[in-house]
């Protein structure tokens, strides 16, 4: 999930202005947890489209 929708229940604010102290420790726990949580969906629709077809064309090869 990416933190760019998500409200702070302290300040009820989005996390990714990092209003308060509970924001900004928890948009930096984000951003370090996985190299995947900065995508936004659609590149990971890309990457996905891109890995499939690549198996694809993999066993078309080999059969």
């Amino acid at each position: 999930m990416t933190y760019d929708r998500l409200v702070c229940a302290n300040c009820a604010s989005p996390v990714n202005e990092g209003r308060c102290p509970v924001c900004r420790a928890n948009r930096e726990r984000m951003q370090q947890g996985n190299f995947l949580a900065g995508l936004n969906p659609m590149a990971l629709i890309a990457l996905l489209t891109v890995l499939i077809a690549a198996v694809a064309l993999l066993a078309h090869q080999t059969a």
